[in-house]
């Protein structure tokens, strides 16, 4: 016998539990740690720039031709676009959970490529940009001087040639960049008035520029062949230009006569900024903001642990008053989160240990089952990092609920040799000997079902199945290692530490066993009762299982509970076309409003970023992040300082403040709620849909489940339209094309080429001097130069009108699209409000116009059928392996009876504390298959040995109930109270913790105090489907708990 081996030679077991847990600590040391395993859909970013160019130019020609080429690449889920006015389009490709980041990219690189040719001149010479981009954000690292003695031009161009590079390097970092970086850029500011003046148009500066500012290799003097020289000599020229000055003295035309117009007579040259379209701030003071991004797979706190030392290394050589904060960091919620899952595994632990030795009274029997768990857990760790997995709240929730299962396995050995002990009057090693002979096939059969029940969950496919993979894998390993601790070590420890009458007799105990004897007795005579009156439990499991159905249609659903996080977001949006120093000053009133609540950490302020609609820059957008102080210190949550929020800033008129908690998963859109996109599938674009948008929002907003449903997106921002006389212009001599360069180089940023400074390149940029573009009249003062050189102002040639039309244009699945956003009023699942959002949708969309989901909301569609598949395929690998184990078909089903009880509880429990059948709760139902089904095996196992032994059916069944009954109540008390911090707890991600808790908890109690009482009965009518039963069955009613005379166990 396999077990009899371990119990003759105890040190050999002991060994091989050793190298377990030494191969666990092993494992411990480098596996990464962070809150999600990789759950987050892989993102891959497209970026143009055309400079000047419309929102809806940039949409036709830049946006469709690149979405049209990308469109389909392997493994895309979605494709969400933002054309902006500001002359920049960014397109988000978002790929399925378990792509290979570095191959999808390269997959959309090689389709932009083959469409280039097709982009605007100017796009192509700006360049496309194809990078790998990472939704985990991991912290936002800020740059200021705290007396304000530098500006944001001098800190951003130290940061990006001194600290950039360094926090590149630091391992587990990807995407490394400055939020509106203000690069060097040699600005030549026009003067339209002294140009025309002197008849000299924007070509002919930008051709002076090109000629003068380049770089030439002239070639060697002295080299062969043909040279019989003894010296080569490399021929060097004047290169690019330097400084202002150079670039000031560019000689742009001579005259016949020796006449030189230089850059100087024309334009003012000066070493600006690339952008002064963003402004960043924290705590008032003008800042540089880095965002650091997690490279897929990395330790998070390890790299943030790195990256805070690299910028400590850095922070001893910044000049004098320039220093560093990090106002948004995502690691502190990690290590919060993760501490608290191992504080709930400790209090479980010594829950766990009281219950056991409540049950058996002797130290000696209750070291047992504890050794059992400390293997079993850290044996797990190895297992884990064989599989490649890391340390998250997932597989920690996993090794919360394995606690309770592994103490099982110990303690169901541990009972029966107890039993024999004291029934039989055998030895230690003999009773060792022989309970092995009686449970190791329960005991497989138990790690088996268990199994069954968690690994076809991990096959389950999306973000779903990646959350239930990373549970399932860690319990089936555990549930393995326990069932090999079972049947070697614990059997060995029985053999050794056991001695008959080493129980504690005290008053207590006494008192104790002699209470549960009298409870042992009455359920035994309630198993009678059922057993008697078949019809009516059949009656009662049914009326069980319909009321389960109801339930599962009640409980809203959802995908994750939304968790205090830390810190809140907020947004201020102006009317459209809003300056930047407009949108600064109500930022400046929404920071004075909200930095008085004593929560609040600091207020970090990012002026012209459009960060709710897609990151873009925007100058009439602001974002603002709200950093808060620990969880302990704090008397309100995130969720409460939102709401607040709402109350301190509904006096400012000027623009709309809004905030929102971060979404619950990072990297699944930019706040909580959902994402809806709205489409037009026929012609009209974004104007048709606009005309629609109103009628949707209205009905949305009439749901009872939603609130706050709101588009950022605005229709009517102010325009000028400049319609050019084409005929006239030709007439004139005037080439249409020359007007709109002129247009381009005096009124937008115009790149001309590029320039060295302290090692890197940097752009030379030309634009009109404020004064000359700052009315819409300044348009029509410009000159252009006829073939006959006449210099003609534009006005002559060309009307300019006021217009309005969309600053931005979304695409979503290269569809025109408009994002909404919005929330499920409280009491309301996500779940809910998906279907109240469509169910508006369907009554107010025409038949040209759809929809599509993004972020959390496409992952909860995506993913609501696989809690089904997962329950549904734990049914039939339970019944097969059962069928497998017992030789019966019709066996099983007593054991199967058994399962929706667990389901039962779980649900009521749910309903009562008005949480959500999300994630965490199906991950929870999964465990109650395989818990329902171990207390049912234990019953029917025992059953169907005194069956062999001649009992009928219900004897046998009665027998197995009135013995079964301690173990079975012990495990599941374990268990159950193992679990209790999990449904209690508070603190951060206690949200997860208490939705997984609460469901197991509720089902556990239903499967031990209901399942058991009709288990018995379900043996008997698979044995025997007639509803009678003999009195003689009943004769072993009076029979004490464990044979006569038994103290206890």
């Amino acid at each position: 016998m396999f077990s009899k081996f371990f119990i003759d030679r105890p040190i050999f077991a002991t060994v091989l539990s050793l190298f377990l847990v030494l191969a666990g600590l092993a494992a411990m040391r480098v596996l990464p740690i962070s809150r999600y395993p990789e759950i987050s859909p892989p993102v891959v970013s497209v970026s143009a720039i055309y400079p000047g160019a419309s929102a809806e130019v940039l949409e036709t020609t830049v946006a469709a031709p690149i979405e049209q080429a990308i469109n389909g690449v392997e493994k895309m889920l979605y494709m969400s676009s933002t054309s902006s006015g500001d002359g920049a389009v960014s397109i988000s490709i978002t790929f399925d959970v378990g792509t290979d980041l570095d191959i999808a990219a390269v997959n959309v690189n090689n389709r932009v490529n083959q469409i280039l040719n097709k982009l605007p001149q100017e796009v192509q010479r700006q360049g496309v940009t194809v990078a790998k981009s990472s939704a985990s954000f991991m912290t936002v690292a800020a740059f200021y001087a705290p007396d304000d003695r530098y500006d944001a031009l001098y800190i951003s161009n130290y940061v990006t040639q001194n600290v950039l590079d360094a926090i590149k390097r630091v391992p587990g970092t990807t995407n490394v960049q400055i939020f509106g970086a203000k690069d060097y850029a040699m600005r030549i500011w026009l003067r339209p008035d002294r140009m025309a003046a002197m008849g000299i148009t924007v070509g002919d500066i930008s051709s002076a520029v090109t000629e003068q500012n380049a770089q030439y290799a002239a070639g060697k003097i002295g080299a062969p062949p043909g040279n019989t020289e003894e010296l080569t000599l490399t021929v060097t020229a004047k290169g690019r230009l330097l400084e202002p000055e150079q670039f000031a003295n560019i000689i742009v035309r001579t005259a016949a006569n020796g006449a030189v117009v230089r850059l100087k007579d024309v334009a003012r040259v000066e070493l600006g900024s690339k952008d002064y379209n963003f402004y960043g701030r924290i705590n008032g003071h003008p800042t540089v903001p880095v965002g650091v991004f997690l490279q897929t797979g990395a330790n998070a706190l390890e790299t943030r642990e790195a990256l805070e030392k690299t910028l400590v290394e850095l922070k001893a050589k910044f000049p004098e008053g320039l220093t560093y904060s990090t106002p948004y960091d995502t690691t502190p919620f990690v290590t919060e989160s993760i501490y608290e899952v191992l504080k709930t595994l400790a209090e479980a632990m010594v829950l766990v240990f009281i219950v056991v030795y409540l049950f058996l009274q002797s130290w000696r029997a209750t070291i047992i089952p504890t050794l059992a768990v400390p293997v079993s857990l850290i044996g797990t760790m190895a297992g884990l990092h064989l599989l490649g997995y890391s340390i998250n709240t997932l597989t920690l929730f996993g090794m919360v609920l394995a606690i309770g299962i592994v103490v099982d396995d110990a303690i169901v050995v541990l009972e029966n040799v107890e039993r024999l002990m004291h029934e039989e009057g055998m030895s230690p090693r003999e009773a060792s000997i022989e309970a092995m002979r009686e449970v190791t096939g329960p005991v497989i059969a138990i790690v088996l079902v268990l199994c069954a029940a968690f690994i076809p969950v991990a096959f389950l496919g999306g973000l779903a199945g990646e959350l239930y993979r990373q549970f399932s894998v860690t319990i089936t390993i555990a549930v393995v290692l326990s069932g090999i601790v079972a049947l070697t070590l614990t059997p060995a420890l029985c053999a050794v530490l056991l001695k008959p009458g080493a129980e504690r007799k005290n008053a207590f105990f006494s008192w104790f066993n002699r209470s549960f004897d009298k409870i042992t007795h009455r359920y035994t005579r309630g198993v009678a009762f059922f057993l008697k009156r078949g019809f009516m439990g059949v009656l009662l499991f049914v009326c069980m299982a319909g009321l389960t159905g109801l339930l599962f249609k009640i409980v809203p659903g959802g995908l994750v509970p939304d968790e205090d996080q830390g810190y809140f977001i907020a947004a201020a949006i102006l009317p459209e076309g809003s300056a930047l120093g407009r949108t600064d000053a109500v930022v400046k009133q929404i920071e004075d409003a909200v930095s008085g609540n004593k929560n609040i950490d600091s207020t970090f302020s990012l002026v012209g970023l459009n960060f709710l609609g897609g990151g873009g820059l925007k100058s009439s957008a602001a974002t603002m992040f709200f950093p808060l102080i620990p969880w302990a210190e704090r008397d309100q949550s995130a969720k409460q300082l939102v709401g607040e929020f709402y109350g301190k800033t509904g006096g400012i008129k000027e623009g709309l403040p809004l905030a929102f908690t971060p979404p619950a998963i990072q990297g699944l859109g930019q706040t909580g709620g959902f994402e809806f996109y709205l489409q037009n599938k026929g012609d009209g674009g974004v104007r048709r849909l606009a005309q629609i948008l109103p009628l949707l929002l209205e009905e949305a907003n009439k749901q009872p489940e939603l609130q706050g449903v709101q588009t950022l997106w605005q229709a009517n921002s102010p325009q000028l339209f400049v319609t050019v006389d084409t005929e006239k212009a030709r007439s004139m001599g005037i080439a249409v094309a020359d007007i709109y360069n002129t247009l381009a180089a005096t009124l937008g940023s115009y790149y001309v080429n590029d320039f060295n400074k302290s090692g890197r390149i940097y752009q030379v940029l030309m634009q009109a001097e404020g004064q000359y573009r700052s009315k819409p009249d300044d348009i029509g003062n410009l000159y252009v130069r006829s073939n006959t050189g006449k210099m003609i102002q534009i006005r002559s040639v060309a009307e300019v009108k006021f217009s309005a039309g969309p600053d931005s244009v979304q695409h979503f699945n290269a569809l025109p699209s408009i994002q909404i956003l919005g929330d499920p009023k409280p009491g309301f699942s996500s779940g809910q409000a998906i279907a109240a959002m469509e169910r508006a949708a369907a009554k107010v969309l025409p038949s040209d116009m759809g929809y599509d989901w993004g972020g959390t909301a496409y992952q909860e569609k995506r993913s609501s059928g696989s809690s089904g598949l997962a329950i549904g395929a734990g049914f039939v690998m339970i019944f097969l392996i059962l069928a497998a184990q017992y030789e019966k078909w019709t066996l099983p089903l007593s054991v199967l009876l058994a399962l929706p009880f667990g389901i039962f509880g779980a649900l009521v429990a749910v309903y009562l504390r008005n949480y959500n059948n999300d994630v965490y709760f199906q991950i929870g139902l999964v465990t109650l298959l395989g818990l329902s089904a171990k207390n049912a095996i234990l019953i029917v196992e025992f059953a169907m040995m005194k069956v062999h032994d001649g009992l009928s059916p219900v004897a046998a069944a009665l027998e197995a109930a009135r013995l079964r009954f301690r173990p079975i109540l012990m495990t599941s008390l374990a268990f159950i109270l193992g679990v209790v911090p999990l449904a209690f707890s508070s603190g951060a991600g206690a949200a997860a913790r208490q939705s997984i808790g609460t469901g197991v908890l509720g089902g556990m109690l239903a499967a031990t105090f209901l399942a058991v009482f009709l288990v018995p009965l379900f043996f008997k009518l698979v044995n025997d489907w007639h509803f009678r039963s003999n009195p003689e069955d009943y004769a072993s009613l009076d029979k004490p708990a464990h044979g006569e005379g038994a103290q206890h166990v």
